[in-house]
This record gives C-alpha cells, structure tokens and sequence, in this order.
C-alpha cells in the first residue's frame, strides 16, 4: 500500500559494549529498568553457539558504562525477567545448557539491585521456557504458557499459568488459558487484565503454526484467583512479533515471522509489515497503516507521547543478517477523517486510518534478537542481539552475535 512517509528522525548513539555478547530470542527475557536514575539490567540468554548463559550486567547512564554483576545462580535462555513492586527483579523457568530443547526449568531466582547478587526463591509449580511474564497491580507475577517436554521427547505448548507473591516466595496455580500456546506476547491492560496474543503451538514440524488467537485474563482475589476468557483473534496470526501498549485500552500489533514457506503451506511475506490495533473496550483488532517494511524478531517500545520506536529485526532466524531500520508509529488523531480503502500486500481491501509511519535513523549495527529499554528520559537503549546467521555469516554453523548497544534520541529530545 501506498503510505505517505517524513524524513528520518533521531539518531542513534554508540554507547558501551556489553561484557559478554547474548542474544534474547524470548518475549520477555529482555532488558529491565531498574530504578528512576535509568539503570537498566540484562540477564541471562544465549551465546554464539546457542548455549545458555547465566551473565548478568547493569548499564548505567550516568557513567555510560555496563558493569558485569551477579552472575545467575542457573544459565537460562528463554526465560522471564520481571521488576517486582519492591524493586528486586524475578528470573523464572528458561532453557539451561546448549540444547535447543528441554527439560525446562521450573526454577526461580531474585536479583537485588543493593547487593548485585541473586538468591533463589520457590520454584514454579511447573517447568516451562518460552512463557509470558507480567506484573500485576496486587505485585504478584502472572506467568502462563510456553513449552514444556512431551512423551518422546519432542516440545508441547502449555495451557497452564500460575502466579508468584514475592511477600512468601511461592507459586499458586491458576485457571489454565483457553489456548496452549507459547512464544506469545503479554501486555496488562486496565483494570490488571492481561491480553495475551498470538504466538504459536509446536505440531512436531519444522515450523510451528503460529497463532491469532487472544485471550484476557482478569485477577481475581485470594479466593478467586483470576479467569481466563477469549477475545478477538488477530487478523493476521503471528509468533515473533511485538506487541506495546499504547494506552490503559489498546495496544499495537507489529510484524511476525511469515507463515509457511514457499511450496509448503499459504505463504504471505507481506505479512511482516502489518500492524494492527487492539481495543480493550471492543474486544477487537483493527488493521492499521502497513509498515514500510515487514520484520520479525525486533523490538517495539513505546517513545515521545503515544509513539512506538520499532527497531531492527529479520526476516527469519536463517541465512539473514539483522536490519538496520527503525520506524516510529504515530497514532491517528483522536477524530481522524473517514478511513480510505487501501490495498495490502496480500491484495486484500481493508479499511485503514492515515498513514501512520515516519522513519527513524537507521542503527548502526543491524541486528534481531536483541535487548532494548525506555530509560527515564525517553531515550531508547538496545543491546547485544544476532547480526548474522547461516550462510549470512562467516561460518554457518555459528550466528554472529554483537557486544555494542546503541541509545536512540529523537528528534527534539
């Protein structure tokens, strides 16, 4: 489709290198601001050889340094990193070792930004890697999905979720979501409810199907633990995408790997560049303006007054190297003009808003699978994450992985 687009905005700025080079693969395993004095905390994930790590460092804005801390007590990838009301920061389940699969780990552990060290703490009722993590307003920590190991040992997604209270240290098992799932994204709403989308059920193929359909879950109280309902399913199903809250009633939907492959199953890679908007009052999702270009393992945050800074990325965690594009969405005006009719590129007619996308300064260093965090001043930092892999890098067998971070300021700022 036909968008109309502004000239690039921003820049981005070398910033230290990490002290050791990860990736982060998962949905919430990425980076966590610490405090308002903008620290922000990176732990665990995976090496070149796709081994977990159990690493830990601190970036600090002030001296414009990372600093390697406590390391984890247990290497995870694919775990869940979480701030907790008190300021500690929650490490749960994962992967450990360098097997792309299980047994996952159902343990847990605590960092403690005063003492820069981890401490275990219960572990989950049930082991699991590839699973959603979010804070409710009570400050316990819902955690749901992800995988788990099968008879046979293949991988299966996980219907069941639990939640731990940091004032025992302990899990209690809530209502299982509607759907297995796990990959998926999990964004809280008004209210402390939690909409979980997309992400995908592991069927013994290559490739995992990926999901559109959504699910609520509304906190209930020491008696009533909480309840899981169906919502509106995505337009366009997706595992590998990013989902950012624009307000306490919507979020934004971006990109995700594209479905099947060619030859094997509907193939869109048009896919990549939709983006689609959900509201909490109606249940539902609407298309918004495409992207200009489509992606799948970058990083979506939100920036300035209602934007959303979408970074880096890939086609696919094969053979490619990591984009240097960044672009911000811009949400329509509160009373916009009717909506005209626009072509996607899987040549079907939707209604859409205004165009909604601007570009962004390029990074400097392409890459997917990254960490990135909003600091207090509106600032975005990323780091670490894949550049090259597959017959893209210097050897194939191993991804290139990068210890650079970069901080982008927007224009005015």
């Amino acid at each position: 489709m036909t968008t109309s687009t502004l000239a690039a905005t921003g820049a981005w700025a070398t910033a230290a290198d990490l002290p050791v080079a990860a990736s982060w693969y998962g949905q919430h395993d990425g980076a966590v601001l610490l405090d308002d004095d903008g620290r922000v905390l990176v732990a665990g994930g995976a090496d070149a050889g796709g081994a977990a790590l159990d690493q830990s460092a601190v970036y600090d804005p002030a001296a414009q340094v990372w600093q390697a801390v406590g390391a984890l007590r247990t290497p995870r990838k694919l775990h869940t990193v979480t701030r907790l009301d008190d300021g500690r920061v929650l490490v749960a389940g994962g992967l450990s070792g360098s097997a792309g699969t299980g047994p996952g780990l159902a343990s847990a552990e605590l960092y403690d930004p005063a003492t820069r060290s981890w401490t275990a703490t219960g572990a989950m009722t049930v082991p699991r890697w590839g699973h959603s993590a979010v804070l409710l307003p009570d400050g316990s920590v819902l955690v749901a999905g992800g995988s788990a190991v099968r008879s046979g040992g293949t991988t299966k997604a996980l219907r069941s979720a639990e939640r731990y209270d940091p004032a025992t240290g302990t899990w209690t098992a809530t209502e299982d979501m509607t759907d297995a799932r796990t990959g998926h994204t999990a964004v809280p709403l008004a209210g402390g409810v939690v909409l979980v989308c997309g992400g995908s059920a592991p069927v013994g193929s290559a490739d995992d199907p990926a999901l559109a359909f959504c699910e609520l879950f509304t906190p209930g109280t020491a008696t009533a633990p909480g309840t899981w309902t169906p919502t509106g399913s995505l337009l366009r199903a997706r595992r590998h995408h990013q989902v950012t809250r624009l307000s306490d009633n919507a979020v934004l939907v971006t990109g995700g790997t594209a479905p099947g492959a060619s030859g094997d199953g509907p193939f869109d890679p048009f896919s990549q560049r939709t983006a689609e908007r959900f509201d909490l009052a109606g249940g539902g999702w609407t298309a918004v303006a495409d992207m200009p270009s489509g992606r799948a393992f970058h990083r979506a945050v939100p920036f300035g007054t209602g934007q959303v800074l979408v970074a880096g990325g890939t086609a696919s965690d094969r053979d490619e190297s990591g984009y240097r594009s960044a672009v911000l969405f811009d949400p329509p005006p509160a009373n916009p003009d009717p909506p005209a009719r626009a072509r996607t590129g899987s040549d079907e007619v939707t209604e859409t808003g205004p165009a909604a996308w601007a570009g962004a300064a390029g990074l400097g260093t392409g890459r997917w699978a990254f960490a990135a965090a909003v600091l207090p001043d509106g600032r975005v930092l990323v780091a670490g994450g894949v550049t090259r892999s597959g017959l893209a890098a210097a050897d194939p067998a191993v991804p290139e992985l990068t210890r650079t971070s970069e901080i982008f300021t927007g224009s005015g700022s």
